[in-house]
């Protein structure tokens, strides 16, 4: 990668030239971001998972921006124009704005009235003023008059066209213009449609809305650009034309010297001329993109720190759990699932109205949990959530066993896949949602690596931001999730072990096939009998996959096969065996690190071993932890200001933070009463299903809103 590229992110990052150097090599050799990040701190200075997956994102940016670049240089030399100080100019790029600005004037574009003017042999009047080389314009113009010219006023006004369109491809133009457009405000204004129709009447805080544009917040942003989409709005930047064209002429002058009178007056007409007709909507587009790229990028780390956040969630662990997806009309759904999750059982009680039968679904709840020693029950927190976690608190629950409320979003959808339709294809689509509420309690990362992030309900306006960069940043979150906690090998679902470094959907199903017909992995050496699983593969992944009871004690940490023999050396040094070292914290404290550094193996290496052995495969999630709302609210009339209820936190956006406090709507606490001043992103104090103690401020009964505050956590 050229070194001017290497500049732009080492300084972009706030990164060594040399770790960025480290990083494109290490990618280009093959390398994944949980490998770099985890397994080679001595070449990246100890960078993190997000560090090394920005590195990456700008390779991809700056590879792309090299292709286009020897396009821009091929079409401009076709068009002999290219000279050197252009060819350095654009091989010196770092901007696609500026690479842009650099080949307007030669690209290739659709007929306009300079077209048009030139066609007319317009070109040299145009050119004698552009080069300040008259002082009498009309007097020129005569000269010029012809056949679709029929007098000076129409030869100047071509002339005029033709140096608009030049002044509208100057690049030093364009960039002031837009500094400038870049701190003006944006404006909204609803049209006729919108003032007309009831469904835009959630817009009505922007019929008259008027803000910064470089202080604008995400949400706002994207919520003014869908509406404009939708029809109900029109949006601008309420540039002042007069002083943006006088900026032009301003240029001018300053690169061709002042004009004479005469010759200044049609000047100053093409300045106004390219402002409004060519760049003020050009460059107005341009800005509003800009905006929208950086609220984009805001509202997708939201997305992947709320992402990051559920897939981390407690796991319970391997028990043996009955679940229950509630309803009314059609009954709650029933799966009893085993300790590893395989489907035991499936049924329906009706236990509330309109039939009722609730002796019914008491038997029945009495004789599954005994018939299948159920130990926890996960209830989906859908429709009739509350009510059925009523009914279940009379059941008699056998000793040790609770009831966990589960989050359903997504269920629907996992149900309705391919990835269930292959799991469970005898099964209708209520037995598979329910088997996913059940499995989601036991392990949440397993699980939910089967349904797209996007249909979690963790994001804020998902839909309208860039959808490749939101797929990189889900993908790139959900792999480190995996990744983070590590991989039973033995165990683990194709879907979960596709997300383990460079494996990937196609040798996840080489892996679970060859499991299948020779039985579990003995070591992780076994990988290497893996059809296409070769070396650089089995180096990307073995250290993120666990082997329970195996041969190796070290296959169940995250130590990595190449470091085993660091390891034997300690050991060997304490005169014991690697099995007596694994998980002695106290062994571990005592060895001093720098002693196992060699040029292969550095410091960093040798302390994460440490830690590593001293609690040899720690899950990094915390334990689960149950939950009740207050019994008393029931419906958003029972809400009164100064109450103070639990909830749990469903979503967390750039303003706020949605809770559930047992009702059909969340609440909300607006930034602003989350108790920090001046606090601009909610994610600091809060975490995604996190239990809090919230504040009713305000019901609105007639709109279902609810406004709370924080008070405790």
């Amino acid at each position: 990668m050229k070194s001017i590229y290497i500049d732009f992110i080492a300084g972009h990052l706030a990164l060594k030239t040399w770790q960025i150097e480290n990083c494109v090599e290490l990618f280009a050799d093959g390398g994944t971001i949980p490998f770099i990040s985890r397994y080679r701190k001595e070449k990246t200075g100890g960078m993190d998972d997000a560090s090394v997956a920005a590195v990456k994102h700008w390779i991809g940016v700056f590879e792309e921006m090299e292709k286009r670049k020897q396009t821009v240089l091929a079409n401009i030399e076709a068009a002999g124009a290219l000279t050197p100080e252009l060819r350095a100019a654009v091989e010196g790029c770092v901007s696609s704005t500026v690479l842009e600005d650099l080949y307007l004037p030669y690209r290739p574009k659709r007929r306009t009235r300079a077209t048009a003017a030139k066609e007319l042999g317009l070109e040299p009047l145009a050119d004698l003023m552009w080069n300040v080389r008259t002082k009498n314009p009309a007097a020129d113009a005569a000269r010029f008059l012809r056949e679709g010219v029929p007098d000076a006023d129409a030869a100047l006004s071509g002339a005029r066209d033709i140096i608009a369109e030049r002044l509208s491809e100057s690049a030093p133009i364009r960039e002031n213009l837009r500094a400038v457009l870049r701190q003006r405000r944006i404006t909204a204004k609803v049209t006729k449609a919108g003032a007309e129709a009831p469904e835009a009447d959630k817009y009505r805080a922007y019929f008259n809305f008027s803000f910064p544009i470089v202080r604008i917040p995400a949400h706002q942003l994207l919520a003014l650009l869908r509406a404009e989409r939708e029809g109900w709005l029109k949006i601008g930047i309420d540039a002042d034309s007069a002083k943006s064209a006088s900026g032009i002429r301003y240029a001018f002058c300053k690169e061709h010297g002042y004009p004479a009178p005469a010759c200044d007056e049609q000047i100053s007409m093409a300045c106004e001329d390219a402002w409004k007709r060519l760049l003020e909507p050009s460059l107005t587009g341009e800005v509003l993109r800009e905006a929208k790229e950086k609220a984009d990028r805001e509202s997708i780390g939201v997305f992947g720190e709320n992402l990051r956040q559920l897939l981390l969630e407690a796991p319970l662990g391997q028990k043996r759990v009955l679940a229950v997806d509630p309803g009314f009309r059609n009954g709650c759904k029933l799966a009893a699932l085993d300790e590893h999750g395989a489907l035991l059982w499936h049924g329906i009680i009706f236990p509330h109205p309109p039939q009722n039968e609730k002796i019914k679904a008491l038997t029945t709840l009495s004789r599954i949990l005994s018939e299948y020693r159920i130990e926890a029950v996960a209830l989906g927190n859908g429709t009739a959530s509350r009510e059925t976690a009523d009914f279940l608190s009379k059941v008699n629950l056998p000793e040790g066993c609770r009831v966990w409320t589960v989050s359903e979003d997504g269920a629907s959808i996992y149900s309705a896949s391919d990835i269930a339709r292959e799991e469970f294809p005898d099964e209708d689509v209520t037995v598979r949602g329910a088997v996913s509420i059940g499995r989601r309690l036991m392990d949440p990362l397993a699980e939910l690596v089967k349904i797209d992030p996007k249909n979690l309900g963790v994001g804020q306006y998902q839909h309208d931001v860039d959808q490749d960069l939101l797929r990189e940043k889900l993908d790139e979150t959900v792999e480190f999730c995996v990744n983070s906690v590590g991989v039973n090998l033995n165990t683990a679902s194709p879907y979960l072990l596709a997300y383990v470094a460079g494996i990937g959907p196609s040798l996840a199903a080489s892996v679970c096939a060859w499991r299948a017909e020779n039985g579990a992995f003995p070591d992780r050496k076994a990988l290497l009998s893996v059809p296409r699983l070769g070396a650089k593969t089995f180096e990307q992944c073995a250290g993120f996959l666990r082997i329970k009871g195996g041969s190796n004690p070290l296959d169940d940490s995250a130590v990595h096969p190449e470091s085993y023999p660091v390891v034997t050396k300690m050991a060997a040094d304490l005169g014991i065996s690697v099995q007596e070292l694994v998980g002695n914290a106290a062994l571990c404290a005592g060895i001093r690190a720098e002693d196992y550094v060699t040029p292969s193996t550095g410091l960093p290496t040798v302390q994460d071993i440490l830690k590593e052995l001293a609690k040899p495969g720690l899950d990094p999630r915390e334990q689960a932890s149950d939950f009740a709302f207050d019994a008393d609210v029931r419906d958003i009339a029972d809400l009164r200001p100064g109450m103070e209820l639990p909830g749990i936190v469903t979503n967390i956006t750039a303003f706020g933070a949605f809770v559930d406090i047992g009702l059909h709507d969340n609440g909300l606490i607006h930034v602003s009463q989350m108790g920090v001043k001046g606090l601009r992103d909610p994610s600091r104090v809060l975490k995604l299903h996190q239990k809090v103690r919230v504040e009713v401020l305000s019901a609105d009964v007639e709109r279902n809103r609810i406004a709370l505050r924080l008070v405790g956590k």
